[in-house]
């Protein structure tokens, strides 16, 4: 297909230049990630576009996202994108290493991951002819001006979904409004979750805005392994359990303070907390442990015994093996600047959930789990220790997967556009 031959603009043309610029720099400042931990040791080449996998024969449709839940996203579309197009793979890309453990634990059909190039021109132009995608979709609020430029310049169709962009967002990205001029308008579809980033959107220059809700509503169940299932459950046993998921050290700090309560009403109750980063766990297991509670580690090797009041679960990829298990879910992000983690995992494997009052980056989702009865706002540690205990709780749980259901067929117009796109 012949690319598109427009002209780019001063702005694009001056970050096309700084790519060129900081590219000699790269090599080092991966290198440097490496020692931090912060990169694959045995992929960071990924990310200045040497491939580590085989391009499948056929048609290929890239998918792009940032991070751990923009990926895990990206599930349900795959899902549906390959029901209509049975003969196509799915390349999917990411920048994070957790995003990477996690999605391979996680992986659809027909589908590989690799780190996402650079912006720079090498990186860029090397990940392109490996791949050579008849498709590319990216996803949530992360665009690379060079990477889209060089691949609309390539003739590979552009889409952008599941667009989030809320004020602040907005304001940041007006600063660079001239970039999004030019990039905006090489995007053949440009889906958005809610109507206000689709005004803000279009005010950045994008020519045509649909409106189609979430993808994180659609996506499958996160797997867990039957097996650990099991013997987790058999060490909880008939305890009364709950789950703080995707925790930050405000979301611990009210779920101990919680669990406290629940303590002096339930002697035998405990808490799972799963970090959203598991790294945190020394600085976790000291806060539990200044409260006085009893406290086991899972990346120890540590069972949950008669003692353990806190069980802290600090692995990657197994929120579905206690999504499963527990009764409810405390979501984390929801009580910082952090406005919310994805409450639909939950609901998919019958949990009732429960967050707190910062969810701007979810707000339409837990308002729809809220008018289903399936979610209830906690404010304060009583708030949530209060609802742990209400005898209404497990009705939350079925109300929690019927309301996941009802998204199931939501985003059917969406993928035949993007399938119309090759």
């Amino acid at each position: 297909m012949a690319g598109n031959r427009r002209r780019p603009s001063l702005a694009l043309r001056l970050w096309l230049a700084l790519g060129r610029a900081i590219q000699p720099l790269l090599p080092w400042h991966l290198k440097r990630r490496i020692s931090r931990g912060k990169e694959d040791p045995e992929r960071w080449r990924e990310k200045l576009g040497y491939a580590s996998a085989t391009r499948p024969a056929g048609r290929l449709i890239w998918l792009h996202a940032v991070g751990l839940g923009e990926v895990l996203a990206l599930r349900g579309l795959i899902a549906r994108l390959a029901m209509l197009e049975p003969e196509t793979s799915f390349l999917v890309t990411s920048g994070t290493r957790a995003s990477a453990e996690v999605f391979a634990r996680n992986l659809p059909p027909r589908t590989l991951h690799q780190f996402a190039p650079l912006d720079a021109p090498g990186p860029t132009r090397r990940f392109l002819a490996h791949w050579r995608p008849d498709l590319s979709i990216w996803a949530e609020q992360e665009i690379w001006p060079g990477l889209v430029f060089h691949a609309d310049r390539a003739g590979i169709p552009l889409a952008l979904v599941n667009a989030r962009m809320n004020v602040a967002a907005f304001r940041r990205r007006q600063r660079g409004a001239a970039l999004y001029r030019d990039i905006l308008p090489r995007f053949a579809v440009i889906s958005a979750q809610d109507n206000k980033t689709a005004e803000h959107l279009a005010a950045l220059g994008a020519p045509l805005v649909s409106t189609d809700g979430s993808l994180k509503r659609i996506a499958p169940p996160l797997t867990d392994a039957p097996g650990k299932r099991a013997d987790m459950a058999r060490q909880i046993g008939t305890r009364p359990f709950w789950l703080a998921a995707s925790t930050h050290a405000s979301d611990e700090a009210m779920a101990l303070e919680a669990h406290a309560q629940l303590l002096a009403m339930q002697p035998d109750a405990l808490l799972v907390i799963v970090p959203r980063f598991p790294e945190r766990a020394p600085e976790i297991h000291a806060a539990i442990r200044s409260l006085g509670f009893s406290c086991t580690w899972r990346s120890r090797s540590e069972p949950v015994n008669a003692e353990t009041q806190v069980y802290l679960a600090d692995t990657f990829g197994e929120l579905g093996l206690f999504y499963r298990l527990a009764p409810a879910a405390f979501i984390g992000g929801t009580t910082s600047e952090i406005e919310g983690h994805n409450p639909w995992e939950a609901a998919q494997l019958g949990c009732a959930i429960l967050h707190g009052p910062r969810t701007a980056n979810f707000a339409d989702d837990y308002a729809a789990l809220i008018a289903a009865g399936a979610a209830r706002q906690v404010d304060r540690p009583e708030d949530l220790a209060d609802a742990l205990s209400d005898p209404a709780l497990p009705e939350m749980t079925d109300r929690a997967m019927s309301a996941a259901r009802d998204n199931m067929d939501r985003l059917n117009h969406l993928c035949q556009k993007l399938i119309d796109l090759l």
